[in-house]
């Protein structure tokens, strides 16, 4: 008799598919956010380089302004949880916490709706807390777009829908 061996740990099989709660939506926004945190910070100094190296005499460190600053980051967050939730449905937080972002039918998002669910949290992060309310568990992203957070912890991808 041949055992099949999960990859799934053992107290979490009871959760696998279920929607996700605000703690560990939280948890994994706050990575999300380091994440983008620390891509802003290799722009920067890549920046910097160049800038060094085109004219080091008259080199003197970028100062963008605080608007320019707050753009690209929303445009950092934009791009990178765009791109997460197409290609794998989840991004590095949400990776880590065992979450997935799914389409109506449970299958990953295509480009249009995975951008407008980014646009959405990036430039309304307070609809997160509406799971609190919600008895679906489904933030205000979720309801108005059709996607849900679900508990993922299989390394295979859900088909395209």
């Amino acid at each position: 008799m041949t055992r099949v061996v999960s990859s799934i740990p053992e107290g979490a099989r009871a959760y696998q598919g279920h929607r996700a709660g605000l703690v560990s939506r939280l948890l994994a926004s706050g990575v999300d956010l380091a994440v983008t945190v620390t891509t802003l910070v290799v722009l920067y100094a890549a920046w910097s380089v160049l800038l060094f190296v085109l004219d080091p005499r008259g080199f003197q460190f970028p100062t963008p302004s605080l608007l320019v600053d707050w753009f690209a980051g929303m445009a950092v967050l934009t791009v990178y949880l765009t791109a997460s939730w197409y290609t794998t449905g989840r991004s590095y937080g949400q990776f880590l916490m065992g979450l997935r972002v799914v389409n109506l039918h449970g299958a990953l998002l295509r480009v249009p709706l995975a951008f407008l669910r980014a646009v959405f949290c990036v430039a309304f992060p307070v609809g997160l807390f509406w799971v609190a309310f919600s008895r679906q568990n489904r933030s205000l992203q979720d309801v108005v777009l059709r996607t849900s957070v679900i508990y993922d912890w299989s390394l295979r991808l859900p088909q395209k829908d």
